[in-house]
């Protein structure tokens, strides 16, 4: 009799046996085949993310490097009787350099920050509730008085300064500053300041700041360098909301409240700053097409001659990329896990399994090898059940897997985000008070709220199965039968007929 012929009867003959290894083998198909499906999805989404988000690199003076030259000078100084104390040190970019670099491959977009501080001349700033610095006469506005606990404000020895009320943040393009990208500040009416504002004194500031002053695009305001030698008139071009709740300082300074932001092109910070910082900004920021790509801009960016390198440095931020991708990357090592493991166990099992049929019908083959059936025809035989098993398991697995994927990978994918928010939150609360609270400038790089705050979360994962997907699966499938029937024949079938019928009770 046909050997594949026999395989079908011998299942029809032992239904039980059969269904059992069909319900086994389908287990294992559907969950190796949902996770060829979560890892596709997750390899999906995460590309996704990448191409959306990018990769924020930005060039800056190399404080580390500054602070250990001033150290060697104080040593030095030290050595020869002399005593010198370490500053610090604002070592401006120069724009040139900067464009130099914009020029290179996979940056999609830059923008260059000028920040500093200023005073408001003829309109009120947003006073903060400690802030003893404001007063009824405009031409007081930012002077005060440092006094110690119990001073007296009449004690002419007591050393005076000039405190700003406003934080100027030059940029080239406000759309693409990094409160902005981030959500924290949003253009409510005008325009926003764009690399063709470059030149032109023009101002974006915040709503509650023109609410309190009564001022709409088109007005002009002034401000003053905090010297009090530079006034720049300026046309307010857009009026922008802030989300941001700023730092605890922003209670006892001004300049530090998010509403007394104020937004312009970089060559007005600069113009207030004075004639020293004429073509430069404090630092670039470029934004990559892929954040795959972040290492290859670097490599490129190193051998542009037009940046001093032993000044300046680069610091490739993809927080928000590694944080969304974060729980991504987890469930997607995790389906890869979940894949080894019940390869490894549904062989194990079926393997166990086939072995105690296999020794349960040995007096089968020992009379099929005594009437001259070849051995190889009756491993074809055990092949033959499991493989017809294993397609109708394939089939199974190909209608059920895509729901089973869709719950457990969106199930993982919560638990992974909710432990990554819990994770972020630790670290923002172990930086104390307003430690990633604003700073001079709150539009650029390092200032403000959680930048990350307002980016959209992926909680969901476009579960597709693929063909591709269902050919590994299958090949596993296969690999599963083919190694479930031949070690435990290889052990029964090595024997000879005699053996196996003269050891039949």
């Amino acid at each position: 009799m046909n050997f594949i012929k026999r395989a079908l009867l011998s299942m029809k003959a032992r239904k039980g046996r059969t269904i059992l290894q069909l319900f086994i083998f389908t287990i294992v198909c559907v969950l190796i085949l949902s996770g060829f499906t979560i890892q596709s999805a997750a390899n999906k989404a995460s590309e996704l993310a990448r191409q959306e988000l990018g990769g924020d690199v930005t060039l800056s003076v190399d404080r580390e490097k500054q602070m250990e030259a001033q150290q060697k000078s104080t040593e030095s100084s030290s050595t020869s009787g002399t005593t010198e104390r370490r500053m610090f040190e604002s070592t401006p970019v120069s724009v040139a350099a900067a464009k130099k670099l914009a020029e290179l491959d996979h940056v999609s977009g830059y923008n260059l920050y000028s920040n500093t501080q200023a005073l408001a001349s003829g309109f009120e700033p947003i006073a903060s509730s400690s802030d003893t610095s404001q007063s009824d006469d405009s031409s007081t506005t930012s002077t005060t008085e440092q006094q110690g606990p119990g001073g007296d404000s009449s004690d002419s020895n007591r050393p005076q300064m000039v405190q700003a009320d406003l934080s100027v943040s030059g940029v080239l393009d406000s759309a693409t500053a990094t409160k902005f990208k981030a959500g924290t500040d949003k253009l409510t009416s005008g325009k926003a300041i764009t690399a063709s504002d470059v030149g032109k004194n023009v101002v974006m500031i915040e709503k509650t700041l023109a609410e309190e002053n009564d001022l709409k695009v088109g007005d002009k305001i002034k401000i003053q360098s905090s010297d009090e030698a530079t006034t720049v008139e300026l046309t307010i071009k857009g009026i922008y909301e802030s989300t941001d709740s700023g730092s605890d300082a922003a209670a006892n300074f001004s300049f530090l409240n998010p509403y007394n932001t104020i937004y312009v092109p970089y060559t007005v910070a600069n113009t207030i700053k004075g004639s020293d910082s004429k073509d430069t900004v404090d630092s670039a920021i470029y934004f990559m097409d892929d954040a795959a790509n972040i290492s290859a801009f670097e490599t490129a960016a190193k051998k542009v001659t037009a940046v001093d390198w032993d000044t300046f440095k680069l610091d490739a931020n993809d927080a928000t990329y590694q944080q969304m991708i974060g729980p991504i990357n987890n469930v997607a090592a995790f389906s890869k896990n979940v894949v080894y493991i019940v390869s490894i166990a549904g062989a194990l099992i079926l393997g166990l399994l086939v072995m105690m049929q296999i020794r349960e019908r040995k007096y089968e083959m020992g009379v099929l090898l005594a009437i001259g059936e070849k051995r190889s025809k009756l491993v074809g035989q055990f092949l033959v059940e499991i493989l017809v098993v294993a397609i109708l398991s394939f089939g199974i697995a190909a209608v059920s897997s895509h729901y089973v994927a869709q719950v457990v990978g969106n199930q993982l994918l919560t638990q992974q985000s909710a432990t990554a928010s819990e994770s972020t939150s630790s670290t923002s609360n172990q930086r104390g008070p307003g430690g990633n609270g604003g700073g001079p400038g709150g539009g650029g790089p390092g200032f403000g709220s959680s930048l990350t705050a307002n980016t959209a979360e992926i909680k969901s994962l476009d579960i597709q199965v693929s063909l591709e997907d269902m050919l590994k699966m299958g090949g596993i499938g296969v690999g599963i039968a083919f190694i479930s029937v031949l070690l435990p024949s290889i052990l029964v079938l090595r024997m000879n007929p005699k053996t196996i019928l003269t050891k039949q009770e």
